[in-house]
């Protein structure tokens, strides 16, 4: 039997909605006692003084790419899930976009394998299986065969074809599995590698328009209040972007959205030194984009964060910014930089950015957290606010680096994860 005791911690409970300071007993993988003072406990439990430290329900990340199979020089799902659990992480969904596609059931069945090979107290992992099948994604896979292996449906890549995307979610209607989308228009995009506007002109780079974004989004928004299916909507970045949710969800579409952790953080004024590191896609928004994601996700109108872990070699991504792949790593990051940000800097409470990082990437994926009391799973992460560390190749645990913090000190970490059989 394992049992700690984490004395006088900081609990945030977004399902209770609850931010207290409590002693918490975990016992084999379960809370055993959530009380303001426990003051008795067998020998073998190990005990440890928390104050200063949050405990939270596990963050989830709703999608983000594997190198593994096809790049597993760029990451492997084993360093993956590390970097995952070293951010605080207790679940997480990869993408089909590997290589080869997981758009069949063999391919799925061969990731979920290997995952229960893994050790059982790294994160558990999802994948969605694959809409499309092909690089330029005209044929439907079988839903049927893939929904047994599989948390839902997705591409990395944006559907052209309305015509598709219509028979896609009259299909995948009567199945009741998640379906996600990235809206945007190819055509209308471009050979745009920064969002466009005044920075963009300024910098020489080529300008993606914020209407690549809305002009997909809103045909998507009309075949779903067409058709009635439930849809993700991922990467929203713009300030349009959510102005055209706000307006879907008030007419009653059954949408959820999220967007990128870095979208929150960062617009194009952090262009200014070409780091590639900060080619991403959909591009960062202008201040004004960043903004509205930063209010829109604190009232609840995007109803998650996502990581959208995108892993490069040191050698793919040190090039020119606009020949650079777009993506960047920040499992480890994520937690600390958004806690700095926006919590400590007063724009949301702690539980407004659990919520987004934690409950409502759950309920997107139509999962469940439990509540932080005696009897539940212990689900939880351990989070250090003042932890001060230098963000080094030799300090992460995912084989990419590709981020703009690289070689910079932060504050915040988290330092401990607990995922039960849940």
């Amino acid at each position: 039997m394992t049992s700690e005791l984490l004395q006088q911690v900081r609990v945030i409970d977004p399902v209770a909605k609850s931010d207290r300071i409590a002693d918490v007993e975990i016992c084999d993988g379960t809370i055993k006692a959530v009380q303001d003072n426990i003051t008795e406990w067998s020998s073998e439990t190990h005990v440890r003084d928390c104050r200063g430290l949050v405990l939270g329900s596990g963050l989830i990340d709703l999608y983000s790419y594997s190198g593994e199979p096809g790049f597993e020089t760029r990451e492997t799902l084993s360093s993956m899930l590390e970097a995952a659990a070293a951010g605080g992480f207790t679940r997480l969904c990869i993408l089909p976009d590997t290589m080869p596609s997981l758009d069949n059931p063999a391919a799925i069945a061969g990731i979920n394998q290997k995952r229960r090979e893994l050790s059982a107290r790294l994160p558990k992992m999802y994948v969605w299986g694959a809409l499309t099948i092909g690089v330029q994604g005209q044929q439907m896979t079988e839903f049927a065969d893939l929904a047994a292996e599989s948390v839902g449906f997705a591409d990395g890549k944006p559907l052209q074809n309305l015509v598709l995307l219509r028979r896609l979610l009259e299909y995948l209607k009567p199945m009741g599995k998640p379906v996600a989308l990235w809206c945007c228009d190819r055509l209308l995009a471009g050979n745009g590698v920064m969002r466009e506007g005044t920075d963009s002109i300024i910098l020489g780079l080529p300008g993606n328009p914020a209407f690549s974004e809305t002009t997909a989004m809103a045909a998507v928004l009309e075949l779903v209040g067409a058709i009635g299916t439930p849809v993700h909507i991922m990467r929203v970045s713009t300030e349009r972007g959510v102005q055209l949710i706000t307006q879907a969800k008030d007419r009653g579409l059954p949408i959820t959205a999220s967007t990128s952790w870095m979208h929150l953080l960062l617009d194009t004024k952090s262009h200014y030194n070409y780091d590639p590191n900060l080619r991403l896609e959909p591009p960062l928004g202008n201040p004004r984009d960043r903004l509205a994601l930063q209010e829109a996700v604190r009232l609840g109108i995007i109803d998650a964060i996502s990581l959208d872990l995108a892993p490069y070699t040191y050698e793919e991504k040190t090039v020119a910014f606009a020949e650079a792949p777009p993506g960047a790593i920040g499992f480890e990051l994520a937690l600390g930089l958004l806690w700095q940000d926006l919590v400590e800097s007063g724009q949301w409470s702690p539980l407004e950015l659990w919520r987004c990082l934690s409950l409502n990437p759950a309920t997107c994926l139509q999962q469940t957290i439990k509540e932080i009391c005696p009897g539940n799973p212990a689900e939880l992460t351990l989070f250090a606010p003042q932890h001060s560390w230098l963000v080094e190749a030799k300090t992460l645990k995912s084989l990419a680096t590709n981020t703009p913090w690289l070689g910079q000190k932060m504050t915040g970490r988290a330092i401990q994860t607990w995922v039960s059989n849940f």
